[in-house]
C-alpha cells in the first residue's frame, strides 16, 4: 500500500474523486448508490469515503485501472434506488455497481443489476434472500451474510453465560435475519422479540416489555441513528446498569459510541473488524483515514475500503477489461487483495468467510470510551446459506 502524505489537501483530492469528468476516456464506471441522508446517512458516507480513500490511494485508479465513480443518494428509499439503478444502467452503460447499505434497498435494486448482465459487490446489506438458491454468479458480497453477522452475538451471549435474553430488531430484512442468525447459535432462552420500525425514535414500548420478560441480557439490531436514540433511551429508562446487552457492529460503532457517550460502557459488540486490529494493511487504512477526514473509522468506513480494493483486485486480473464476465467473476473469487480486518475469502456463494471477534466498550487509561478487541470468537466462519447456492 502506498503512504498516504498529502493530509493538507486528502479530503478535497479525495471528494474530487467523485467529480471525475463524464468524457474520461478508458475509466471503468462504478456506480455507488449508498444512503447519504436520513438517519442512516452517516453509514453511506464512510462506505462512500472508504471506496473514495482506496481509489486516491491508488493514483485514482483501483488494481491499476483508471476508474470513474457516480455517487448517488437512495435516500435509504428501495424505489429511489431502483430509479437510479435504472438510469445509471441505461443512460451511464454502468457495469459495476456497490454501495447500498439497507437490505430492503438492495431488494428492490440489485435484481435489476444482475438482470441487466452488470456485477453488483456489496459493501454491507447481504440479505438472506440472495445468499441461498437465489444466488447469482454477478453477486458479491464484501461484508457479511446478514445471520452470520448476529450468529457471532448469539455465540458470544454463550460465551458470557447469559441464559436469557430478549430480542429487539429493526422490522425490515436484515431485521429478520438478524433474529435468525442469533437463535441459530444462542443455545438459552429466548425471552421475548419485538420488532420495531425503521423510522421509529420512542423505544418505551420495548422498554416495558423488556422489563416485564425480565431477562439476563437484551440482544437489538438498531443501526445507525436508530441505534443512538435507543442506547440513550435504554441508559435513560434505568436499564443499562440492570439489563446487559449483547449486539452485533451495526448497533454500536466508533460514531454510535462517540454520540453516546457513557450510555454505551459495558456494552459487548461482535464484528469482523476493529480499529486496533494489529495488521499492516489495517494500520495503513486506519493512520490514512484519519488523516482524511478526521473522524473515527467504522466498520461501514473499512468495508467501503476492501470492497474497492476487492474490485480492484478483480480489475487488474483483466486489465480493467469488462466484455469477459466470467473472467472477472474469477478475479473477484480470488480476493487478490490484503483486507483491513486480517482473514478474508468468497465462500461457494461468494459471500464472506473469516474470523470474527468480542469487542467491549471501554474506558482507556486517558479516560476516553472506546471498542476494545477481547477475544476471537468464530474462525473461518461463513453462512448458513452457502449450501443452497447452485450457479
Amino acid at each position: 500500500m502506498k503512504s498516504f502524505n498529502v493530509a493538507a489537501m486528502a479530503v478535497l483530492v479525495v471528494q474530487a474523486a467523485w467529480a471525475a469528468p463524464a468524457s474520461a476516456q478508458d475509466a471503468v464506471k462504478i456506480g455507488v448508490i449508498t444512503s447519504l441522508s436520513g438517519p442512516g446517512g452517516y453509514l453511506g458516507q464512510d462506505i462512500r469515503d472508504g471506496i473514495a480513500l482506496a481509489i486516491q490511494l491508488g493514483g485514482g485508479k483501483l488494481g491499476g485501472v483508471p476508474v470513474q465513480t457516480i455517487v448517488e443518494d437512495d435516500g435509504a428509499k428501495p424505489g429511489q434506488g431502483k430509479q437510479i439503478v435504472d438510469r445509471l444502467l441505461k443512460n451511464d452503460k454502468v457495469k459495476i455497481f456497490t454501495g447500498i447499505v439497507f437490505s430492503n434497498v438492495a431488494g428492490a435494486t440489485v435484481p435489476d443489476v444482475l438482470d441487466a448482465g452488470a456485477f453488483y459487490v456489496s459493501p454491507n446489506a447481504g440479505p438472506s434472500t440472495f445468499a441461498g438458491k437465489d444466488c447469482h454468479p454477478n453477486y458479491f458480497v464484501v461484508s457479511w451474510q446478514n445471520d452470520s453477522l448476529h450468529e457471532s452475538a448469539g455465540q458470544l451471549a454463550n460465551q458470557l453465560g447469559y441464559k436469557s435474553v430478549y430480542l429487539v430488531a429493526a422490522n425490515y430484512q436484515a431485521g429478520k435475519d438478524a433474529l435468525e442468525g442469533f437463535k441459530r447459535f444462542y443455545k438459552g432462552k429466548v425471552a421475548g422479540e419485538s420488532f420495531t420500525r425503521l423510522d421509529q425514535t420512542d423505544f418505551a414500548a420495548e422498554f416495558a416489555q423488556i422489563r416485564a420478560a425480565g431477562p439476563e441480557a437484551v440482544f437489538q439490531f438498531e443501526p445507525g441513528g436508530l441505534g443512538i436514540a435507543f442506547l440513550r433511551q435504554y441508559q435513560q429508562a434505568g436499564l443499562t446498569d440492570k439489563i446487559p446487552m449483547v449486539v452485533a457492529a451495526p448497533s454500536l460503532d466508533a460514531v454510535t459510541l462517540s454520540v453516546v457517550g457513557d450510555a454505551a460502557l459495558g456494552v459487548n459488540v461482535t464484528s469482523h473488524w476493529n480499529s486496533d486490529f494489529d495488521n499492516p494493511a489495517n494500520k495503513a487504512f486506519v493512520a490514512a483515514w484519519e488523516q482524511a477526514y478526521h473522524r473515527p473509522a467504522t466498520y461501514y468506513a473499512s468495508q467501503g475500503y476492501d470492497t474497492a480494493m476487492a474490485i480492484g483486485a478483480a480489475l487488474k486480473g483483466v486489465g480493467g477489461k469488462l466484455d469477459d464476465a466470467n473472467a472477472f467473476r474469477q478475479g473477484m473469487m480470488k480476493a487478490d487483495f490484503q483486507s483491513v480486518r486480517g482473514s478474508f475469502r468468497f465462500g461457494p456463494n461468494q459471500h464472506p468467510v473469516q474470523d470474527w471477534y468480542a469487542l467491549k466498550a471501554e474506558k482507556g487509561a486517558d479516560g476516553k470510551l472506546a471498542l476494545v478487541t477481547k477475544s476471537k470468537i468464530l474462525s473461518d466462519h461463513g453462512d448458513a446459506y452457502a449450501k443452497e447456492c447452485k450457479f
